[in-house]
């Protein structure tokens, strides 16, 4: 549904700011990596994206908004659960002796 948002509306991602980039992102300026837009590093950040921007969820009816306020509070259940496990990573690190 956001691809067919983005036909409907002419939304042109390169215009965005999304790329693609041919040119070396390492070696870029502090001024233009910052002008650089990303997608969403974590499931945290991608639940903040869809409750900032859901309007197109709601287009034809597919999703309801209580739904969608139904889905982020148990997204939002889920993520908390998982950030309180500690990464295996953290575990070698810090657990174990």
């Amino acid at each position: 549904m956001a691809g067919l948002d983005g036909i409907k509306n002419k939304i042109d991602p390169v215009k965005s700011g999304y790329g693609p980039y041919d040119v070396n992102l390492y070696t870029l300026s502090k001024e233009e990596q910052q002008k650089i837009l990303s997608l969403p590093k974590s499931f945290d950040e991608a639940i903040d994206a869809l409750e900032e921007d859901y309007e197109f969820l709601l287009e034809g009816g597919v999703f309801s908004q209580r739904l969608l306020e139904i889905w982020v509070e148990k997204k939002r259940a889920e993520v908390k659960k998982v950030n309180q496990i500690p990464h295996p990573a953290e575990f070698g690190l810090y657990y174990d002796l």
